[in-house]
């Protein structure tokens, strides 16, 4: 395991709009669009973090930070008398008039952060992917290698390649060619169905960091991604830099079968499809292991609660995730997440949804495959997700797989 006196500090870039999720991100930024009914998406690598050990974060903002900022402040609470934070530090112009220019730009406007703690290690993660991650094995495998950049990496499809930077590595791990979203992507070795991509995660040796931001900085042309201007210069260089394969990292407690599951939500389609992973029986990705909790904010409310016993007027959920507040009376939930306090009334079904907080379902109103915001009412009678051109014309999204995302506080009416 990582040596205990190795000094980290975790940067988390969490500064994305997150267009292609509108309309979840019209208030506010990716990282804090809310996941699995109780979370935000930031809380996954920020619970990675802690779980690991780790109590030193940044988290740098930018795009409508409000919301997460304030999720922050209110949920991630560590102890300060032992110098543990999570600290969300705004866009600030610090080094001129610009917003960040890219993810590099992001480190280099902030490279103050670093000389304040001198840290051995810099983590650069992203703040908007639904994984588990101990981030002691792969400060194991940074300080064994002596690297000076290790990059998180898992195999995808080879047709999905083309919107991943891709590794190519030899037998020791080193990475020898890193391409930048190819239109051909190079197959992994050995099996010509893959190629190894980028997850965004990066330790650096803390002064090669430094380094490097500040050269990029300097080139007027540069693209200021992580990616293209600071991975791929330094690979082929006199620089150690190395690839972690995510597909063997195991925090403790967790099953065999969700071992390698990393998702990006970039969009709609893929945010409602990484819902559903989580209602089935045996979910792929599991939020009940106990050694590895997802942390986030505690909200003082009471369990959820299913009334009537009527058999044609019965409060049931099944296969579903319902969170403390709710109330399911008289109402059916199938394959479903419902966030804090929805409401689902007499004779409504909800079907393959995810309900944002405070939504309210009337009474024998339908909602099928589909993503309601925060505080949505659904009048009685009315439905969601059974007519594309009927939903179009209220003004709601539809996507090409046919999800249908509600805008938060809308009224649909019937």
């Amino acid at each position: 395991m990582a040596s205990p006196e190795t000094r980290l500090l975790a940067l988390i870039l969490a500064g994305g709009e997150g267009t292609r999720l509108m309309p979840l991100t019209r208030d506010r930024a990716k990282p804090a669009v809310p996941f699995a009914g109780r979370y935000r998406i930031v809380d996954f690598v920020l619970s990675n973090f802690v779980n690991s050990g780790y109590y030193q974060i940044k988290v740098l903002t930018q795009y409508k930070a409000s919301s997460l900022i304030s999720h922050i402040a209110r949920g991630w609470q560590l102890a300060p008398i032992l110098g543990h934070y999570v600290e969300p530090v705004p866009a600030q112009q610090r080094v001129g008039r610009d917003w960040f220019k890219g993810s590099a730009d992001a480190v280099f406007q902030n490279l103050n952060l670093i000389s304040d703690s001198m840290p051995d290690v810099v983590a650069v993660f992203g703040a908007d992917h639904i994984y588990k991650m101990d981030v002691r094995q792969m400060v194991e495998l940074h300080q064994e290698k002596d690297a000076d950049l290790t990059v998180a990496a898992i195999p995808v499809p080879i047709e999905q390649g083309s919107a991943f930077g891709i590794i190519e590595a030899d037998a020791e791990g080193r990475i020898i060619d890193f391409v930048e979203k190819p239109a051909d992507p190079p197959p992994m070795p050995g099996d010509p169905t893959r190629c190894l991509a980028s997850m965004g995660n990066y330790l650096f040796r803390r002064e090669v960091l430094v380094g490097e931001v500040v050269r990029d900085a300097d080139n007027a042309e540069s693209a200021h991604d992580f990616g293209k201007s600071i991975i791929g210069p330094m690979v082929g260089g006199d620089k150690r830099v190395y690839v972690y394969d995510f597909a063997n990292n195991r925090p403790p407690g967790q099953e065999a079968k969700e071992q390698g599951y990393w998702r990006d939500v970039g969009t709609l389609d893929t945010y409602w499809e990484c819902s559903m992973d989580l209602v089935a029986v045996s979910p792929v990705f599991s939020l009940y292991n106990r050694e590895w909790p997802i942390r986030t904010t505690y909200q003082h409310l009471p369990p959820a609660k299913f009334v009537f016993s009527d058999t044609a007027r019965r409060g049931i959920a099944t296969n579903s995730l319902v969170s403390p507040g709710c109330i399911i009376s008289g109402g059916h939930v199938s394959e479903s997440i419902l966030a804090p306090s929805v409401h689902v009334h007499s004779w409504a079904e909800v079907e393959r949804s995810v309900l944002g907080e405070g939504c309210d379902v009337g009474r024998k109103a339908r909602v099928r495959n589909a993503i309601l915001d925060k505080f949505v009412t659904i009048d009685p009678g009315a439905r969601v997700g059974f007519d594309p051109e009927e939903d179009l014309a209220r003004g709601l999204t539809v996507t090409e797989n046919g999800i249908v995302a509600v805008s938060k506080n809308t009224h649909v009416r019937a």
